[in-house]
C-alpha cells in the first residue's frame, strides 16, 4: 500500500470494508467494488475522474458480470476526488442523480476525516438501490472479488 492509502485506511478498515461488501452482496445479484488509489496515473493526467473510473471498472473486469451490475466506487486520493461508476444495466434503472447524492453524503464523512466510515455509508447505500432492483435470487453467484483493490 501507498503511503496515503496507509495513512487514511487501516488494513482493519480495508478488512471492514471488504466485509461490508460482502454483507451488502447478500441481499443483491449486484456486484460492488471499491478500487483506492494513491494518484493517477501520468497517461490519466488530462482525464476526468469518471473517465478514470471507467476505466478502473473495466480494468476489473467489471464489464463481464452476468447482467451488467457492478458498482465501482472509485477513490483518487492526491486529487481527493472520488466517482461511483455503475454498469449499463444497473443505470437502465437508477437514475444517475442517485449516485451524486450517495456520493454527497460520503463527501460529509471524508470532510470530517471518516473516510472509512464514508466508504462503508456508500457501500450500504448502493447496496440498498440494489435491492430494489436486483434482489438476490437463489441461483446467484458472487462474480466479482470483494476485496478493496490499493494501488
Amino acid at each position: 500500500m501507498k503511503n496515503l492509502v496507509k495513512k487514511l485506511f487501516t488494513k482493519e478498515d480495508l478488512e471492514v470494508i471488504t466485509s461490508a461488501i460482502n454483507e451488502v452482496e447478500k441481499s443483491t445479484s449486484g456486484e460492488v467494488r471499491v478500487s483506492i488509489r494513491q494518484k493517477r496515473k501520468w497517461k490519466e493526467r488530462k482525464l476526468s475522474i469518471e473517465d478514470i473510473a471507467k476505466a478502473e471498472f473495466q480494468l476489473l473486469g467489471m464489464t463481464k458480470t452476468k447482467e451488467r451490475t457492478g458498482v465501482l466506487i472509485f477513490i483518487l486520493l492526491e486529487d481527493k476526488k472520488f466517482y461511483i461508476y455503475a454498469d449499463e444495466g444497473i443505470n437502465a434503472k437508477v437514475e444517475m442523480e442517485t449516485w451524486q447524492t450517495i456520493a454527497n453524503n460520503m463527501s460529509q464523512h471524508f470532510s470530517q476525516k471518516h473516510f472509512c466510515d464514508g466508504v462503508i455509508y456508500g457501500i450500504k447505500a448502493v447496496g440498498e438501490k440494489l435491492y430494489i432492483h436486483f434482489p438476490r435470487r437463489p441461483d446467484d453467484e458472487n462474480e466479482l472479488p470483494n476485496e478493496v483493490k490499493v494501488k
